[in-house]
């Protein structure tokens, strides 16, 4: 009988837990496993949760963000990663409201986002993403304030706001474009694009949601770099001679094939 043959059966199952921790230990730190937690997060609803020793959280989910940022500061892994994630998911469903339905109402929804985020941010590091994503929310926020719009929700590198008047909406759109555009973060400038839809989405609480929600969305997603795109929905409730209008060739999942889409520049006087 040799060595191995003579261990008890309890000391192979101790081998064979350390095994599988060492095993689970390096998954964790592998780069391509980090990579993947870390894009999940970014794309994830809610804001970014608060890490820097500076600030004074005092929400409990930041508290343990800290704790989790805290645990996982020597080097990157998989697990903290997906520990922030689970506080961001949960700071974005404790921030709604209980879901009352009110009745539906015309509005105008804006979806934006960065283009080519994702590439930049993998190489980027978590201090430099969150920097650059708090600088983006906070110039899109303030423009959308600004031209009487409401941010209904922040969206990873995006963000979804909802206006009365579609004019304030193309406007706020453009503007947020400039002023993201004009932000730099170690030499790296941000390009955001914008859709717009005007109708009559379901609402509840503070959230919007139905067909009309996910047409904006599909209009952010086929604009370009520092692009507005609007439905004919959305020029119809404005003034069409404020604005140079191109119509794009437009084909999405689940909005109707007859959905009329322009790139809208506004002609400022």
């Amino acid at each position: 009988m040799t060595p191995r043959d003579k261990r008890s059966p309890g000391r192979s199952v101790v081998d064979a837990l350390q095994s599988a921790r060492r095993w689970a230990s390096r998954v964790n730190r592998t780069d391509s496993v980090v990579r993947a937690a870390r894009t999940a997060r970014q794309v994830a609803p809610g804001d970014l949760p608060i890490l820097e020793v500076s600030s004074n959280p005092t929400r409990r989910s930041d508290r343990i963000a800290r704790l989790i940022g805290e645990a996982g500061a020597e080097e990157p892994s998989a697990l903290k990663e997906l520990g922030l994630t689970a506080v961001q998911l949960w700071q974005a469903i404790g921030a709604r409201r209980a879901p009352t339905e009110t009745p539906s109402e015309f509005v105008t929804i804006l979806f934006t986002d960065l283009v080519g985020f994702s590439t930049w941010a993998l190489a980027a590091g978590d201090d430099r993403v969150l920097t650059l994503l708090r600088q983006v929310n906070a110039a899109t926020d303030e423009v959308v304030t600004r031209r009487n719009g409401r941010v209904v929700k922040s969206l990873g590198d995006g963000t979804m706001a909802v206006f009365v008047d579609g004019a304030d909406a193309i406007e706020a759109a453009h503007e947020a474009c400039v002023a993201v555009s004009a932000i730099t973060v170690d030499g790296y400038r941000p390009a955001l694009r914008a859709g717009l839809h005007t109708g009559k989405p379901r609402r509840e609480g503070d959230d919007y949601l139905g067909v009309d929600v996910n047409i904006a969305a599909r209009v952010a997603d086929a604009a370009a770099g520092g692009e507005v795109l609007a439905t004919s929905s959305t020029l119809d409730a404005t003034r069409a001679d404020k604005y140079i209008m191109r119509r794009r060739r437009f084909r999405a999942k689940g909005a109707p094939r007859d959905l009329i889409v322009y790139a809208v520049v506004p002609r400022y006087e």
